[in-house]
């Protein structure tokens, strides 16, 4: 691979092991986590998993979640969460599960200094709602969920470049690709100037596949055919 990215790419992830592994690659610039990655992850104690985490990536940015359902008690955990470690951002989602918008909590929590990463959000209009209440406070991300975009059989590029419009009227949020599928998103999401991606260790892995020739990658295909028919003794 031989290409320089503007866009900074986050490991998304909950396994200590790997963020280790991952904050020694050049090409990463902070990470994510969230409670469904850590459930899968075997995680029973949120804090100490968040601070041995902090303990590896002492400096780059590093995202944990709110769990909670009510705003009240999201605004606590955001700020014992901000706590932690000034490279910590706080991820809010864009509403609880009944809908109810988390701008004015986000507001709050802006004021009082909480870097943020609104998660869950796949609309500019989810944008919109929330761009008042971070514009012109500590550095924040708007995470627009690019890859369930997709899922739904729509572009998501024209979205995110709409996205990317609507917060040029604030510099201090950054917005975010996330959720790829596969490794071309890392491509779109570069050339349209989007400033975030984030990217699964295994989706990272294949960063140096970028540009490769096809057709080695046609023969490395057929090279891979036959020697997996061959070590299953297939035989017609």
């Amino acid at each position: 691979m031989n290409r320089a990215f503007r866009i900074k790419i986050f490991a998304d992830g909950a396994s200590l092991g790997g963020m280790l592994e991952m904050s020694r690659n050049p090409l990463i610039s902070g990470f994510t986590t969230n409670p469904t990655l850590m459930r899968k992850a075997g995680i029973t104690d949120y804090e100490a998993f968040a601070r041995e985490a902090l303990h590896v990536v002492p400096e780059l940015p590093i995202s944990f979640e709110v769990f909670s359902d009510e705003l009240p008690e999201m605004e606590r955990q955001a700020l014992k969460i901000a706590g932690w470690g000034k490279n910590v951002f706080v991820k809010i989602p864009s509403t609880n599960t009944r809908g109810e918008s988390t701008h004015e909590l986000a507001g709050r929590l802006a004021q009082a200094g909480v870097k943020l990463n609104i998660t869950a959000m796949t609309t500019p209009r989810h944008v919109e709602r929330m761009l008042p209440s971070l514009a012109g406070g500590p550095p924040a991300v708007a995470s627009i969920f690019a890859g369930r975009v997709a899922d739904s059989g729509r572009d998501p590029v024209p979205l995110m470049k709409e996205c990317l419009e609507i917060l040029r009227a604030a510099p201090n949020v950054e917005l975010l690709w996330a959720s790829p599928r596969e490794l071309f998103n890392l491509v779109q999401a570069d050339q349209i100037g989007c400033h975030i991606i984030t990217m699964t260790n295994d989706l990272i892995s294949k960063i140096p596949l970028l540009g490769k020739d096809l057709d080695e990658f046609a023969l490395d295909t057929v090279k891979m055919f036959a020697r997996d028919s061959e070590a299953a003794g297939y035989r017609l």
